[in-house]
């Protein structure tokens, strides 16, 4: 076993780092990313295991712009590799308007991520006639692949009063322009959705190796009452098609006291090396937030292991703090 110690789950794995990112490599090394508090630059950690990855040096790949578009609030990268290349996803606003966030990809085409060189570019383009898609607050990409196509699955504010905080999904042309036009995936719908704003964002796809996937994704505002929802859809379905998702009724993973975990949220998955699924997210570990929830550097990630039961015939992950 690599690191200097031993795998401990829903516990603080790296302190203050939201919104945490993990990829398993075709060579089975590890890589990690996230938001970091000061939200001005993106790092990268890459290590044998998940145990060394809390110990690895931290790389900075790419740094904000002084002004203009990706110059402030830096937020969510996450890595992939697609079509032989390296892409970060993420989002930023601008110094003069620092609300203005918009997603932005990302391009490295050398061997090694955190050696090579990255090239910006730009912001995601949108299908050809979509009129719609990122004009408003946008962030929390990710990038999913299902019976050989990729899909875009974000997170994106309408204008209503507060503005709400939908996500929505379209299939990839390119690893840097859709291909279709955004299909609303879900909207905050239910009670724990809309504590203090109405939000569903960061998502993220896990499949049960048995024609279903399922896709989580965080609600409510950024404190005790952030928590994780699910949708699932057949992998034969087609997925652009809102009927083909159901929405858990109720979240799948909340805050629990006894535990000393609060707002839960913004996951991803990975593997560890003998297979075993594993949910890496963040969460506080003190109920009382001093200052801004979005400021406040202690959002710490953890790591759980997903277990799965079957419900209906169906093989499903459930989370739990056990």
């Amino acid at each position: 076993m690599n690191g200097n110690h031993e795998l401990k789950y829903n516990c603080v794995w790296i302190p203050q780092r939201a919104d945490p990112y993990v990829y398993r490599h075709t060579d089975g090394m590890y890589y990690f990313t996230a938001s970091v508090p000061a939200y001005d630059q993106i790092v990268l950690r890459r290590a044998e295991s998940l145990e060394a990855l809390a110990d690895a040096g931290e790389h900075t790949v790419w740094v904000k712009h002084p002004s203009g578009p990706m110059s402030e609030h830096i937020w969510a990268p996450e890595l992939h590799y697609l079509e032989g290349k390296w892409y970060i996803y993420f989002a930023g606003g601008e110094k003069d308007d620092v609300w203005k966030i918009r997603p932005y990809v990302l391009e490295c085409t050398d061997e090694d991520p955190i050696t090579g060189t990255w090239t910006e570019k730009g912001k995601m383009q949108r299908a050809d006639g979509d009129e719609f898609s990122f004009e408003a607050f946008s962030l929390d990409a990710t990038v999913f692949e299902n019976k050989g196509k990729y899909y875009y699955v974000w997170a994106e504010k309408v204008s209503v009063g507060k503005q709400i905080s939908n996500l929505y999904i379209a299939e990839m042309e390119s690893p840097y322009k859709l291909k279709t036009e955004q299909v609303l995936l879900t909207t905050p719908d239910y009670d724990w959705e809309r504590v203090g704003f109405w939000v569903n964002e960061g998502p993220f796809v896990i499949k049960n190796g048995e024609g279903q996937l399922f896709l989580t994704y965080s609600a409510s505002e950024t404190g005790v009452c952030y928590c994780v929802g699910m949708l699932s859809a057949d992998e034969d379905s087609d997925l652009l098609d809102p009927l083909s998702w159901k929405k858990s009724r109720y979240p799948v993973l909340c805050t629990d006291e006894e535990k000393g975990i609060y707002g839960p949220g913004h996951n991803c998955f990975t593997k560890l090396e003998d297979g075993t699924d594993v949910m890496v997210y963040h969460a506080r570990t003190e109920k009382e937030i001093v200052g801004n929830p979005l400021y406040n550097p202690n959002r710490h990630a953890m790591l759980m292991k997903v277990k799965w039961e079957k419900k209906d015939g169906i093989k499903v992950p459930v989370f739990d703090y056990e």
